[in-house]
């Protein structure tokens, strides 16, 4: 099975930018780069921070350009998403909870799990017991197939000293939830805007780079206060699934200058 990963779009419309980067450019270098050479994935998922502001009107303009794609998109909600505003102008998956963004969708070879980690009015993120009491009964369901569990917030710190504040609480216990199905086969978490992987108690996990912007190294050291995007290019994850393995190649989509102003 093949995916196409992107996280941390931050679209707005019209002709305003995001930390000096224009979101429409680096979107569709993306929906172009997918289009030219990665048409026959199954899935292109999208790890929340869709939109930066939450506003209906920027849904309606990313859906613009989102139906451009050739293949099918999996949407799912960051802390700058709002569920509402999503809903209005995007189908999901059935197979979903009514007040949540989270979804499972069934394939041949695999379950991909899209959880929704929102934790209204915060850029922190949770994942409250109705939502646990969901994700354990989809695991419950599926044991012989690998589960791909996708997720805006990290549930640990992970050395990012402004990224850490801002994590999932609740954390060690979704872990401890994970662990209780060996199907669980990966985690992909957005947010950061930075390249990492690892461990999670004992659970494998890979982070991405935002679409449009990505986030300094945690040294030197800085804060919000002083915050200026990396000069580095963004890029897209590509997920390839078989039932003993997952692989994820890091791939850059286009140059670090497309949508940069000043």
């Amino acid at each position: 099975m093949k995916l196409v990963w992107l996280s941390d779009l931050h679209f707005v419309g019209g002709d305003e930018l995001v930390a000096g980067h224009d979101p429409r450019e680096r979107l569709r270098a993306a929906v172009h780069h997918i289009n030219s050479y990665h048409h026959d994935a199954d899935y292109c998922v999208i790890s929340g921070d869709l939109v930066n502001r939450g506003t209906l009107d920027d849904y309606l303009e990313l859906k613009g350009f989102l139906d451009q794609l050739t293949v099918p998109f999996l949407l799912m909600v960051g802390n700058h998403d709002n569920r509402g505003q999503l809903k209005k102008v995007f189908s999901l998956p059935k197979a979903g909870m009514d007040d949540f963004v989270q979804y499972a969708v069934e394939t041949d070879k695999c379950r991909l799990l899209c959880l929704d980690t929102q934790k209204e009015g915060n850029d922190s993120g949770e994942f409250c017991n109705e939502r646990q009491a969901w994700l354990r009964g989809q695991l419950s369901e599926q044991t012989t197939k690998p589960a791909l569990v996708f997720m805006h917030h990290p549930p640990a710190t992970l050395g990012l000293p402004m990224q850490d504040q801002d994590r999932m609480e609740n954390g060690p216990a979704f872990l401890d939830l994970l662990n209780d199905y060996s199907s669980v086969a990966h985690l992909c978490i957005g947010h950061v805007h930075r390249p990492i992987t690892g461990q999670l108690k004992g659970i494998s996990f890979t982070t991405m780079r935002s679409v449009l912007y990505q986030a300094p190294a945690p040294v030197p050291t800085w804060d919000w206060g002083n915050f200026k995007p990396a000069a580095e290019a963004p890029a897209m994850g590509i997920v390839s699934l078989n039932q003993d393995s997952v692989i994820i190649q890091f791939e850059q989509f286009c140059p670090f200058e497309v949508g940069i102003t000043g």
